[in-house]
């Protein structure tokens, strides 16, 4: 007989329930239903019933399998008022990022953890409101570590109500989704499908495969059943349970393949979608080597692995595709990639993906008329198409990117940045930037990210924008409008790793382990390095830099933006150093492999525009980013706790030396991005208020005198010559810690400071300061002199217009300090409107705290 592949792909459980008479029924035994992940005991528990929920965390995305500490469990309840899977009622936790002694789990050994709980009490849901099931999912103490379903779906109980009839199978064994979905498959045609049920309480049962009946049970609570499976396409089991009139039952279907033809990818196919006749017809292209077969399934065919989207095979064994016809060019289809029988994913070059957890809570002021998702047809994040998808129409083709040498960049973090987290109020917003006077927005990262409220640094679809910030055509605005005004934008890209919600991660990934496995065509099963999280990346990989070469050309040509600050680029390596603190040293020095995988991807990214922004996170070896910085590389230059402890007065380490080019033995003078403060430090000012130093009544603790010590940073910071960073609201003196509502957590967007005089004089004092460096040709002088490291700080520029010099006073007492120039006469005091004489080649000068002059031989613009 021929043979067949057989899977259980599309469970479509379905379950309907109907109140019954008051009936004697015999004592049916406490028993325990299991999930896999979660197992729980009574098998049917009602809302009233104690229940005790036990987890694996050995199962599911693994994602606390192994981990030390405290787990606790982060639950809520769908109730007949929820208007979907994403709808919690009555949510347990009060936080999830701290610890909740309410939901901790108690340690059973082996990965095993169990609470018990009566759900209507626990969650204090009144008693008019129906229970239909409990959501959960689990978590370390702070919440960077979950524990969720296989596709990182939340978990799902199902409740029964009290005096129903309920049943549902054991045999095969349903992971608890929100529509559970059986989690082992048949393999071949002819083998024997096992099939066993329950139900809540004794009943008439009897079993049906396509229809025909396969086994009956009476006045019992269980049944089973063993057949053959034979012929091809979809299959349907299904159980009925009967008692005293009232019917219970459930179902799920699969499919059994035919063999999978071997074809070449159609010309012109790329990875993902390609429309063709006019968008009636597409061709779907899944990259996925070493898999045994895949279907592509979504509303185009009801969800359902149908013949016609049976994927081919390339020769090569490494490509699946199929066209799909019949389409409508006007409408958004959602849909996924069904892979070998246990797996479903979203697209890996998606631009959209609908997201069962976490759409719900996008307002539709932010993502108008977004696509509903496909409940009850399938789990996980689907992509979505749209052949007549609005193309953008761009204002402004002649925008010309600021010279390094002048660029001033503003990151910036949307969700904490305006209160609507959206493009189109940033877009709106942009004044109070340009009269600020950057030149360049930097956006924390914006790929679509896990959940909602994130920094972003937990990428999972590398060509879609994040919905929570709004749609791809209001992106495409902002940045069009922000060329209009003269500013480029740099986007924050993440291409260190991946997490789990990524397709790649899922097609390639050792669920025992709890990381990719060893055949992943994209990542390391372990990180190479420190600092690591989520999936890291293996740049080695002929297949990884394929696929970040076509996510860099997508962002540079789909959205037109000037440049890419690579976050942790430090990690593109497979040099192994370990992943401990204690290896940072190793890690950071001269890497031969990574100087070439950077020099690559640059060449790449230069190829198609030269004059492109490349920014590395890098903090390595001086000779490594010397040699990258030859090749036009920018890096980013933390002196942060430099500057800081300058502002609170602290000069012994205050040391600002590292802001100059020379001492990283640089040749190119304008690829150093200096900054006091980015997302990732503490805010300046947060430090000066609670540690500044105090001498006698001079107090850095003062406000006034602490944004005034922001002052004098601010002018021996513009003033170096090369690319300067400000990391939002600094300019308005943030006070607020890094660490408020947990380090990546929302902090507060506090406008009302523009409206306050002493921190709009902070502003104003930024403004004059990034003026005169974009207008003044000496602030961009590689002639210079100066003396970093003391109290009184100086430094002297020189060209071929006019001479500049800044000093200034980082001690809490008054100094006084000769000061040397480089020339006599009339010198010109910037912010004081005065002049003042040097005769002898220097100048004495008396200077209070915090005091600071920047002197200039010739007026400044």
């Amino acid at each position: 007989m021929k043979n067949f592949i057989l899977y259980m792909l599309v469970p479509l459980f379905i379950l309907s329930a109907c109140k019954k008479k008051d009936i004697d029924d015999p004592e049916i035994p406490v028993i325990e239903a299991s999930g896999g992940l979660i197992t729980w005991s009574p098998d049917f528990p009602n809302s009233e019933d104690a229940l005790t929920i036990t987890f694996d965390a050995t199962k599911g995305n693994g994602g606390l399998k192994d981990v030390s500490g405290n787990i606790y469990m982060h639950a809520g309840v769908i109730t007949d008022k929820s208007t979907g899977s994403s709808d919690w009622k009555y949510v347990k936790s009060s936080s999830f990022n701290t610890p909740d002694p309410a939901v901790v789990m108690t340690p059973l050994g082996n990965n095993l953890f169990k609470i018990s709980l009566s759900p209507r009490s626990f969650f204090q849901v009144p008693a008019a409101e129906k229970i239909l099931k409990i959501a959960l999912l689990f978590r370390n103490a702070d919440g960077s570590k979950v524990a969720r379903n296989t596709d990182n779906s939340d978990i799902y109980l199902p409740i029964t109500q009290a005096g129903a009839i309920d049943v549902r199978f054991v045999n095969p064994e349903f992971s608890p989704t929100y529509v559970p979905t059986a989690a082992v498959q048949v393999k071949t045609s002819g083998e024997e499908l096992k099939i066993s049920a329950r139900a809540s309480r004794a009943s008439n049962l009897t079993l049906y495969l396509n229809g025909t009946e396969i086994a009956t049970a009476s006045n019992t609570s269980a049944i089973s059943a063993s057949t053959k499976v034979q012929g091809t396409g979809t299959q349907v089991v299904k159980v009925v349970a009967t008692s005293a009139g009232a019917t219970a039952e459930s179902s799920f279907s699969f499919t059994v393949n035919g063999n999978v033809e071997v074809a070449e990818l159609p010309s012109g196919a790329k990875e993902g979608v390609t429309f063709i006749n006019n968008g009636r017809s597409a061709i779907f292209h899944l990259y996925a080597p070493g898999k045994q077969f895949a279907y592509v399934a979504g509303d185009f065919n009801d969800w359902k692995p149908e013949a016609a989207q049976y994927m081919k095979k390339t020769p090569d064994g490494k490509s699946w595709w199929v066209q799909v016809d019949n389409l409508d060019p006007a409408k958004e289809y959602a849909y996924q990639y069904w892979v070998d029988g246990t797996l479903k994913v979203a697209d890996p070059y998606s631009e959209k993906i609908l997201d069962p957890s976490n759409d719900t809570y996008i307002p539709s002021s932010v993502y108008p008329n977004l696509k509903a998702y496909p409940q009850g047809k399938t789990t996980g994040n689907v992509s979505v198409i749209h052949a007549q998808s609005p193309k953008y129409s761009w204002k402004n083709n002649t925008f010309r990117r600021p010279d390094t040498k002048d660029l001033v960049i503003y990151e910036l973090h949307l969700r904490d940045f305006v209160g609507t987290h959206n493009y189109s109020t940033l877009t709106d917003t942009l004044n109070y930037l340009s009269r600020l006077g950057v030149n360049a927005i930097e956006l924390m990262p914006v790929k679509e990210f896990e959940g909602n409220s994130s920094w972003g640094y937990n990428p999972s679809f590398f060509f879609a924008a994040d919905k929570y910030y709004g749609t791809k055509a209001a992106l495409q605005q902002l940045i069009d409008e922000c060329h209009s005004r003269g500013i480029a934008v740099i986007l924050d890209m993440v291409l260190n790793h991946a997490f789990g919600q990524s397709p790649m991660v899922q097609l390639y990934f050792n669920q025992g382990a709890g990381k990719p496995a060893t055949n992943s065509p994209w990542f390391n099963a372990d990180p190479t390095h420190p600092y690591n999280v989520g999936y890291d990346f293996n740049h080695e990989s002929p297949d990884t830099k394929r696929f970040v070469k076509n996510v860099l050309k997508f962002w540079m040509e789909e959205y037109k933006v000037d440049g890419f600050r690579f976050d942790l680029s430090k990690g593109f390596t497979q040099k192994n150093s370990g992943t401990s603190d204690v290896a940072v040293n190793a890690w950071s020095a001269y890497d031969a492999s990574r100087v070439q995988i950077w020099k690559d991807y640059n060449s790449y990214i230069r190829s198609i525009d030269p004059e492109f922004y490349v920014i590395l996170e890098h903090f390595a070896a001086d000779q490594e980013e010397k040699e990258l910085s030859d090749e036009g590389m920018m890096f980013w230059n933390n002196l942060n706790h430099s500057y800081n402890e300058g502002t609170m007065g602290y000069v012994n380490n205050s040391d600002l030396s590292r802001a100059f080019y020379d001492k990283h033995g640089f040749t190119k003078p304008y690829n150093l991005i200096t900054y006091m403060e980015s997302h990732d430090e503490e805010r300046l000012m947060f430090k000066n208020l609670q540690y500044g130093a105090v001498s006698g009544n001079y107090s850095v603790k003062d406000l006034p005198t602490a944004l005034k010590r922001q002052e004098l940073a601010a002018a021996f910071f513009f003033t170096i010559p090369g690319p300067k960073m400000i990391w939002q609201f600094g300019e308005l003196g943030y006070d607020k810690s890094i660490e408020e509502n947990g380090r990546t957590g929302e902090k507060p967007i506090l406008w009302q400071y523009n409206s306050d005089s002493r921190r709009k004089a902070l502003y104003n004092v930024y403004a004059r300061l990034i003026s005169l460096k974009k207008n003044n040709a000496v602030f961009a002088s590689t002639d210079f002199q100066y003396n970093l490291t003391g109290g009184i700080k100086t430094i002297t520029l020189k060209s071929a217009s006019m001479n500049v010099v800044v000093v200034g006073n980082f001690e809490v007492t008054a100094k006084q300090a000769s000061v040397a120039f480089p020339q006599g006469g009339t010198w010109y005091d910037h912010f004081s409107g005065t002049t003042t004489t040097v005769s002898g080649g220097s100048l004495t000068l008396d200077l209070q705290p915090g005091e600071y002059h920047i002197y200039s031989s010739a007026p400044l613009k």
